[in-house]
């Protein structure tokens, strides 16, 4: 989805100097504990072009970097933020799917994730950062750790192959509408692969007619089909992709919300959607948010977040106006 402009909450500092930047952390890593509040003010309000001239001018100025000084000061889902604030948005996507995939068993909730919302250009630069950094294949990291359809599915987003144009052909989305029903709904089990060749390569605008049409004709939302039709991951990330054709900030809003409800709080969920969006369209999300939930993104987070990373989620959520 084409977001109009910068919609985040973490902007630019007018007043950025570097400098002064590094001397701020370097007093709040010093002596007996750890001023988290002091690296929360300056790091939840500079952008990653920001934090990278801070990267670079420690490593200058002090002749080490950062990274090595947060990372044994700091601890716990606090210090998880603050690496992923230091990070470029390639880098971040890129560490996540790595430990998604080589931590202890397989976060396929974080894999689908990532793959479903992300565009064409950000899909090909976090494969390339991956390569580079950890020296493997990221599909081959997928294949080795997915199966089936729902491998096939992940392999497809990865290509990158989306039709980005903005335009749509009404008959061609005719017949996309009636090849998936056929699939599905009027047929006796279903063919997931025309769900995946449709789902996964057409354009977010001809999609978004393929779904009018599809309700025409079924008298269902697609989502309800794929419901019916599927189950576990597979269907989890059919969801998540026409979620994200649909709106991505609202599709985001749910799994913030997803992420804070339930048997205690998916802590690597929370922090990778803040630290992710904050520079996006957190503020698109903080509105989905309240329309769907009629409460807001800041007060979730104030009453079921805990913790040491409580305050710089908050920060990067922005203030309530």
């Amino acid at each position: 989805m084409a977001m109009k402009g910068n919609r985040g909450t973490v902007t630019a500092a007018t007043k950025f100097h570097p400098d002064e930047d590094v001397e701020k952390l370097r007093g709040a890593m010093k002596g007996a504990g750890t001023d988290e509040a002091a690296i929360s003010e300056v790091l939840a309000h500079r952008t990653i072009h920001q934090r990278q001239d801070i990267k670079d001018h420690f490593k200058r100025s002090v002749g080490k970097d950062i990274m090595d000084d947060l990372k044994s000061e700091l601890s716990g889902n606090f210090r998880k933020v603050v690496v992923g604030l230091m990070m470029t948005a390639p880098a971040y996507d890129a560490y996540e799917l790595r430990n998604a995939i080589k931590g202890a068993g397989t976060d396929e909730a974080c894999l689908i994730e990532i793959l479903a919302s992300r565009t064409n250009e950000e899909i090909k630069a976090f494969t390339e950062v991956y390569k580079k950094e950890y020296g493997d294949s990221l599909e081959d990291d997928i294949c080795s750790d997915t199966s089936g359809m729902f491998q096939r599915v992940l392999v497809s987003l990865l290509t990158a192959g989306r039709d980005s144009s903005d335009t749509f052909d009404e008959a061609r989305a005719l017949k996309d509408a009636k090849d998936i029903f056929e699939a599905g709904e009027a047929c006796w089990g279903t063919d997931e692969v025309k769900f995946l060749s449709v789902l996964c390569v057409r354009s977010r605008k001809h999609l978004l007619r393929v779904f009018e049409e599809y309700k025409n004709i079924s008298g269902r939302e697609i989502e309800d089909s794929i419901k019916r039709e599927m189950s576990g991951n597979l269907e989890d990330v059919f969801l998540a992709v026409v979620g994200c054709i649909r709106s991505r900030p609202a599709f985001f809003a749910e799994r913030l919300y997803k992420s804070m409800k339930g048997m205690g709080t998916n802590d690597d969920a929370l922090i990778r959607l803040m630290v992710s969006r904050a520079e996006v369209d957190m503020e698109d999300i903080k509105e989905q948010f309240f329309k769907k939930y009629n409460k807001t993104l800041y007060s979730f987070i104030k009453s079921d977040a805990s913790g040491d990373y409580r305050h710089i989620l908050l920060e990067l959520c922005g203030r309530e106006k």
